[in-house]
């Protein structure tokens, strides 16, 4: 058995995380020689009870490590432990880093100019919007997008990462085997051509909320910073921010109406010191040494000018915000019929100037 093998059975193994390997380590030298170890020296090591010893010593009852590595050259993936010279740079350094991490896609050098972007699951338009738009804007620059896979922000940030032709990481709290939620399936493949699906679970785990606070340090410990764009003061993405508060990183927030409940997380974080972000702009200058101003790419251009609208089409386009506007208000401000505003909005539909949400609520689609 190879050092990698005995990281990969390790991580199999219950009880027994990156910590306490650590600790095994300065003690037995080689992963392969604490497996091979007895009860009694094992127990000699901090934090390494009878209950621990018993599960190493019999690691081959639970973690079928033949099976296991099998599964990963079918998948198509691989394994990086601590030994390996690609293990990301930046995860390397946090107090437990994981010992086995699954990846199915590629890793670069680049990738250590990551900027992780994470947010609620239960998001509005505007959050997503803004989670787009700083994937798309921050992989134009070169920085490498980290996240979650997740429902919501997670996604959008992906999403807008994949559209600028950049990097993106998704990191899971499942197996690389188990797409969670199931309809990001297609984003998972994606994201795994366009650069890298990694976990630090093996193959076959299924969601667990115990997991995601677990895959949470990995996306933080990635990167150089994380950005909270929409938060509930009990989302997971505040876990994320403390996470890299503890591993070092920077902590940005993107603040949203003072009455909605998905930005009051955001807006505790930047009274507590984190960096207001507005814009892609917001983040790089905070890493100047990296990304100088006078070697970033020019910004995207932006679409010609839309043509005027009629009259009636003015109206109910003025009336629409730029976060979910209600018909009735809609209505109310444009003062036209309601038969009106049905048949206009239809026609801004149709020329995309403004998208319908659930529930007869309308927004501006950004030009």
């Amino acid at each position: 058995m190879n050092s990698r093998d005995a990281y990969i059975a390790l991580n199999m193994i219950d009880h027994v995380g990156p910590v306490r390997v650590k600790r095994l380590l300065e003690r037995f030298g080689q992963p392969q020689a604490i497996l091979a170890a007895g009860a009694r020296e094992l127990m000699q090591v901090e934090g390494v009870g009878p209950e621990v010893a018993k599960a190493i010593t019999a690691w081959q009852s639970q973690a079928d490590l033949d099976g296991e590595l099998k599964r990963i050259a079918d998948f198509g993936a691989r394994v990086l432990t601590l030994d390996d010279p690609e293990y990301p740079a930046n995860l390397r350094q946090i107090y437990d880093p994981p010992l086995a991490l699954y990846v199915k896609g590629t890793l670069e050098p680049r990738d250590k100019h990551a900027i992780a972007i994470v947010g609620s699951r239960q998001t509005t338009y505007y959050g997503l919007e803004c989670a787009r738009k700083l994937g798309y804007q921050l992989a134009y620059a070169g920085m490498t997008v980290v996240s979650g896979l997740a429902r919501g922000i997670d996604t959008a940030a992906h999403q807008g990462a994949l559209a600028a032709s950049g990097r993106t990481l998704a990191v899971l709290g499942t197996g690389l085997d188990i797409v969670y939620p199931p309809e990001n399936g297609a984003l998972y493949e994606k994201i795994a051509a366009a650069g890298a699906v990694m976990t630090q679970f093996p193959f076959g785990v299924r969601p667990d909320t115990q997991h995601f606070p677990l895959r949470n340090r990995i996306v933080s410990g990635l990167s150089l910073g994380a950005i909270v764009v929409e938060a509930g003061i009990g989302s997971g993405a505040l876990i994320t921010a403390n996470m890299a508060l503890d591993q070092g990183r920077q902590v940005f927030a993107v603040p949203g109406k003072i009455d909605s409940p998905q930005s009051k997380g955001c807006h505790r974080l930047i009274k507590g010191g984190a960096k207001l972000v507005e814009d892609a702009e917001d983040v790089l200058s905070e890493f100047e040494d990296l990304f100088p101003k006078s070697s970033r790419p020019d910004a995207p251009v932006a679409d010609a000018p839309a043509l005027e609208l009629p009259e009636a089409e003015q109206k109910v386009f003025d009336a629409v915000g730029t976060d979910e506007t209600d018909l009735d208000q809609i209505i109310r401000q444009s003062g036209l019929t309601s038969a009106d505003v049905f048949a206009t909005l239809l026609r801004l539909e149709m020329k995309r100037r403004v998208r319908q949400l659930p529930g007869k609520r309308f927004v501006r689609m950004q030009l």
